[in-house]
């Protein structure tokens, strides 16, 4: 099934030598084979990642990253018109594609290798490096032979049950090849060969939907033309979703829904505003079941009412996002986002934990359907690497936004998305019955490992300072990246649902944390100073939304992260805490008065 012949194709004084790329034997120079090409583009740049990750020397690979997107940029220019792509132009077309290979291949290097930091690989034994070596180089087979499945069968308008059966059995021989070479290789990046081969799948599906106008006869479950649902624009639109099609379930049995109200006519589609409702969390039998009998409607996500106050208003005068596209994510799994698609049992009640996978099909679906409508304007089309995106969410959400936030850039490939964690700090509070223990416990019980990132999925991964340290050297590739960190200190609920008994613990170990994390790459944090009353979510309290912190408002510290995100700092101030509530020290690091 290997693509590797080499093509020369002359043009009048013109001979291109490109390497795989571009035309093939039997076609002239006007033959325009974008899907070949990428294909090939996506092999040699990871195979050209592999290098360098094992080299431990990415430095000296740029040029060779590069030259490999140029001959790919030339043989799309050399071959193609602007005839072949509908509303889009050959350039716009060039760039869409060298993007796809760049982050697709990049993807499945950080996904073996430990992210762009190559975090695992540096701290793998020889034994441990030979498997994930065995395992990237099985993957890149996959997604090629994938490719070429694809692109045959659009090539040839025959798609049908045989397609399918053939890349039925590439995710097979990739699962076996993996566990005869790399058995291990959940315990070195928390993936089983199962997943993994899943995931090339889905990486092969979104490939071919940006190399190909129409992909609607192979049935992928990415692209324009995988879009679900139809929105006006301007107004909030409830999506349910099919619970067969996308694996998505609440903590009741019903059917996961979310709302989406893409940008108004004018406004561009792809500033997306991604918001996680809170609600708490349940971990044992006892306090589940009682949650359950108590607020049903907890579990359930099609009664849900958006917010639409604070950050995320529909009032340009309130919010500087109010003409975003809008995604209000609902929570009815009680598992901070982190469930990963399994029935967890607690004596006699079955509770599904879904939360991760309820969220990231909300967020896949809405991609689509940017991708379509984007497409459908022409111009630059949609392009992930141009999009804009602010994920965050609200106490539970907060939680969810820390365990989620890799995956925006490392697998949807939305590298300018930065995350805004309000009232979930994730802190420990050193006991058994804290954040670590229950991460210990939870991680698995929830099915949540393979949603970790790669290089951070054990129990003590579940603390928001151990997880920050381990995602910071993969921020800031470009500015956008980083985390908006924000709370206010006294608030009661947030110590509660981290199993803080006492309240200047509490408070103390806020300090604490921020100083010990501040000067990471890419964590910013953006502290309210109310010290006589308990606040819970600061995001969407108007007062606080408006109001200064050393000097800033929230408002305008939250547009400086995308006006100027280089130039963010945080805005965090001694206040009046220490008076207010006995045995608060003072910060162990300077902050503002």
């Amino acid at each position: 099934m290997k693509f590797n012949s080499v093509v020369m194709c002359g043009v009048s004084l013109l001979v291109l030598f490109l390497g795989g790329l571009g035309c093939s034997k039997d076609k002239d120079l006007g033959s325009c084979q974008v899907p070949q090409d990428l294909r090939t583009c996506v092999v040699e740049y990871s195979e050209a990642l592999a290098d360098c990750y094992q080299q431990e020397n990415c430095d000296n690979q740029q040029d060779k990253l590069q030259n490999i997107l140029s001959q790919l940029d030339d043989a799309v220019l050399g071959t193609c018109s602007d005839e072949h792509f509908a509303q889009l132009s050959a350039q716009a077309f060039s760039e869409r594609v060298q993007n796809a290979c760049e982050s697709h291949a990049s993807s499945l290097a950080w996904r073996v290798y430990g992210g762009p930091q190559n975090a695992v690989w540096s701290e793998a034994s020889s034994s441990e490096q030979d498997c994930l070596v065995a395992a990237h180089d099985v993957g890149i087979d996959a997604l090629e032979d994938s490719l070429e499945v694809l692109n045959e069968c659009l090539e040839d308008n025959n798609c049908g049950a045989g397609v399918n059966a053939q890349r039925a059995e590439i995710e097979h021989d990739v699962q076996s090849s993996i566990e005869q070479s790399c058995d291990a290789l959940n315990e070195l990046v928390a993936v089983t060969p199962e997943i993994f081969a899943h995931r090339i799948s889905h990486q092969a599906d979104c490939l071919t939907a940006t190399a190909h106008e129409d992909s609607s006869g192979a049935d992928l479950k990415c692209g324009p033309d995988y879009a679900q649902f139809e929105a006006k624009r301007g107004e909030w639109t409830q999506v349910v979703v099919d619970g067969e099609e996308w694996g998505t379930l609440c903590g009741d049995g019903s059917d996961f829904a979310f709302q989406v109200r893409l940008a108004p006519q004018g406004a561009p589609l792809d500033r997306v505003f991604v918001g996680l409702q809170g609600g708490g969390v349940c971990v044992f039998e006892s306090d589940c079941s009682s949650k359950m009998a108590s607020n049903p409607g907890l579990f359930n996500a099609q009664d849900d009412e958006v917010f639409a106050v604070g950050i995320s208003s529909n009032d340009l005068e309130e919010s500087p996002f109010a003409d975003w596209t809008q995604v209000y994510v609902p929570y009815c799994t009680q598992d901070v986002f982190a469930g990963g698609g399994v029935i967890e049992e607690l004596g006699e009640l079955e509770l599904p934990r879904y939360g991760a996978v309820n969220m990231r099909a909300a967020v896949q679906m809405v991609r689509d359907v940017i991708w379509k409508e984007m497409d459908e304007q022409g111009g630059q089309g949609f392009r992930p690497d141009q999009l804009v995106a602010i994920f965050g969410g609200w106490s539970a959400g907060a939680y969810g936004t820390l365990y989620n936030y890799h995956w925006f850039l490392d697998d949807l490939q939305w590298p300018r998305t930065m995350a805004f964690p309000d009232a979930g700090l994730a802190l420990d509070n050193g006991e058994a019955l804290g954040v670590s223990g229950l991460g210990m416990l939870k991680i698995p019980a929830w099915g949540a490992l393979p949603n970790l990132p790669p290089y951070c999925f054990s129990g003590s991964c579940a603390v928001g300072p151990t997880l920050l340290e381990a995602i910071s050297p993969r921020l800031k590739q470009v500015p956008e990246q980083q985390f908006l960190i924000v709370t206010n200190p006294k608030d009661s609920i947030q110590q509660g649902d981290a199993y803080f008994g006492d309240e200047a613990f509490w408070i103390n170990s806020i300090r604490q944390s921020y100083c010990d994390t501040r000067d990471l790459k890419g964590v910013n944090y953006y502290m309210t100073s109310v010290s006589d009353q308990s606040l819970h979510c600061v995001t969407i309290r108007p007062q606080l939304w408006s109001g200064a912190v050393d000097g800033e408002t929230m408002k305008d510290w939250f547009w400086r992260a995308v006006d100027d995100p280089d130039s963010i700092e945080s805005r965090v101030e001694e206040a009046n805490f220490v008076n207010d509530i006995e045995g608060v020290e003072p910060y162990p690091c300077d902050v503002a008065p």
